[in-house]
């Protein structure tokens, strides 16, 4: 056999080697998150009425005397509760599912990447945590409230359970993934599409988008966009603050400065 083909076989059986390492690196770090949901939902499924009933709590607070939350189907007072204990275990343990996702990528970045990412990672968890606390404690008992007081005469407000928890998921999700502005501000100007100067001077879009985002998202009412709208405009703040600490100017945008 000439060298050339030895070379060639002897590379193709390390990048073999090398593709099957990571593969069962991936598996383990599959396995830890997956491992530390379970814990975690084993945990809360001794507690899952409570946590609906917690959950819960911003609207049936706001009902009218008498009213109630309902189940319409069979298997719901089981399976709905079932279902938000593992959201929340979701929830608890995303820090060492993002944390496995990390040790499994790191190694492949630079370290000026690793440098960025380290706090994106982070801010975006803590974010996401503050638009759901935000939306729970906020914006869910003015929206209900609202709901509550323009319900027709005659008509008798007394939510499914399910649907309820739909809801609330959909608006929890929402108003994290809006928190997430400042993140979303540095990655866009971290991979040069645009420079800080250039996202000052967008400030005026950034609030109208924020208010049209609201109006999508928020309930029907103009207090709950009123109030995801303003925090959104100001973590666009934040987010130009953290590109002027985090995101090195290009030699051009310095030149221009």
């Amino acid at each position: 056999m000439s060298g050339p083909d030895l070379n060639d076989r002897l590379g193709d059986v390390d990048l073999e080697q090398g593709l099957f390492s990571h593969l069962i690196e991936l598996r383990s770090r599959l396995m830890k998150a997956i491992g530390a949901l379970l814990v975690v939902l084993v945990v809360l499924v001794p507690f899952a009425n409570d946590l609906y009933s917690r959950l819960a709590q911003p609207l049936v607070a706001r009902l009218p005397q008498g009213a109630h939350l309902i189940a319409t189907e069979v298997a719901s007072p089981f399976t709905t509760p079932l279902k938000l204990a593992f959201f929340v275990a979701l929830f608890i343990a995303m820090p060492v599912i993002l944390y496995q996702l990390w040790a499994f990528v790191s190694p492949g970045l630079y370290k000026h990447e690793k440098r960025l990412a380290r706090p994106l990672l982070a801010a975006a968890l803590i974010l996401f945590y503050c638009g759901a606390a935000f939306a729970y404690f906020a914006v869910l008992p003015a929206a209900f409230r609202f709901l509550t007081a323009v319900t027709p005469q005659g008509v008798e407000m007394m939510t499914d359970i399910t649907h309820y928890l739909d809801f609330v998921m959909l608006m929890f999700f929402a108003f994290g993934a809006c928190f997430e502005v400042p993140v979303a501000v540095v990655i866009v100007a971290a991979m040069g599409v645009v420079n800080l100067q250039q996202l000052r001077g967008a400030r005026r879009y950034a609030v109208v988008a924020a208010f049209v985002i609201s109006a999508f998202i928020t309930p029907p009412d103009l207090t709950s966009m009123v109030m995801l709208a303003v925090p959104m405009c100001l973590l666009y703040e934040l987010g130009l603050l953290a590109v002027r600490w985090l995101v090195k100017p290009a030699p051009a945008d310095e030149a221009a400065a």
